[in-house]
């Protein structure tokens, strides 16, 4: 059964781009859509979401509210520990060794408030050396000093379990995916198709590899309209990739029952973008996720990628530095199948 494929001469006409920055997906993959008037409000319910606030941060913000919990944990219980010698009488005290008779110091040595600093971190920390510590006969003292040690725990705990979490997030290995920067649209398999590249940087292997797209367009009575685009590799339909190890192209028949057919293969000026998303996973089953997006004028016409491998003087294979190049597509033969995965080398069957 065959399909009627768009003119490649209409594709490469000249069409008016929309400014690179109304995107909804930049190319790293990250989300450049604005807050808008319910900023604040999203704020407010980031806070409510402590944990996953702290895992989305970036690792030099995560290092400075480790150290600012801390050092306020530190501050707040100075101040506690302060006003009770205060309150006490103890900073009147001249020798807490000798305190006066029916006086009960509850820490010792606290005299001022960077000896009350330090005993809160030395608490906090375990330190103890010994030259201050609190008084069993002042109930006060020990109260302050299991409520501090409990929302210390807590606060390690949290720290820790947050720590933890984010180098154990495979977000990072999803940045060794790259995606080829722009899309081709070329012929595949004697039918024009719509072509996407990603490569595996780390020579460390994804399996069950997962591409999907959603396409946002332009529609009348609402601001874009959704519309999911199915992509496909060699002959393995739409069953994952079971190794990602050398750069793999997808690709998207290009016929009527395209939802890109009438963006690209009509003279059709409405804004488009394609955001694409790839799944994988490590062997050690932790799943990462990398995403990116292509407008208008980041889809090339009459173009293919080259070949993605090679092989060295000893006849192994090594990946193209220039696999994300493009050359000229040149019409095929209905017989002949073109290898876009592996070596890219044109078969003859």
């Amino acid at each position: 059964m065959t399909t009627k494929s768009c003119s490649l001469g209409v594709l490469g006409g000249k069409l008016l781009p929309r400014p690179s920055c109304q995107r909804l997906v930049s190319k790293d993959g990250r989300c450049s859509l604005g807050s808008g008037p319910l900023g604040h409000r999203r704020w407010l319910l980031a806070l409510q979401d402590m944990w996953g606030l702290m895992l989305g941060l970036r690792w030099r913000w995560v290092v400075l509210a480790f150290c600012l919990s801390f050092l306020c944990h530190w501050l707040l219980f100075a101040c506690l520990w302060y006003l009770l010698a205060h309150f006490n009488g103890d900073l009147d005290v001249l020798d807490h060794e000798a305190p006066p008779e029916g006086h009960v110091v509850c820490v010792k040595y606290i005299t001022s408030f960077t000896a009350a600093f330090s005993f809160s971190l030395e608490t906090q920390l375990t330190i103890g050396y010994g030259t201050m510590y609190p008084s069993g006969d002042c109930p006060s003292a020990i109260a302050l000093l299991a409520v501090q040690m409990l929302l210390g725990l807590m606060l390690e705990a949290f720290i820790t379990g947050a720590f933890v979490a984010k180098i154990a997030r495979p977000q990072k290995r999803a940045g060794a995916i790259q995606f080829s920067p722009e899309a081709v649209v070329g012929q595949h398999q004697g039918q024009t198709c719509l072509m996407i590249r990603a490569s595996n940087l780390l020579p460390r292997p994804l399996v069950d590899v997962r591409l999907s797209a959603v396409l946002y367009q332009d529609c009348e009575g609402q601001a874009l309209h959704q519309t999911s685009v199915d992509f496909y590799m060699d002959q393995l339909g739409s069953q994952p990739c079971p190794l990602f190890l050398f750069p793999l192209t997808w690709f998207h028949p290009l016929d009527r029952r395209s939802p890109l057919f009438p963006v690209l293969c009509e003279s059709s000026t409405a804004h488009f973008e394609l955001v694409v998303f790839l799944w994988a996973q490590e062997g050690s089953g932790d799943s990462c996720q990398k995403k990116t997006s292509y407008l208008r004028q980041e889809v090339q016409f009459d173009r293919r990628f080259v070949p993605a491998l090679g092989t060295d003087t000893r006849g192994r294979f090594n990946v193209s530095p220039q696999h994300f190049s493009t050359t000229h597509s040149k019409p095929l033969d209905k017989d002949c199948v073109v290898q876009i995965n592996g070596d890219g080398n044109d078969r003859t069957e």
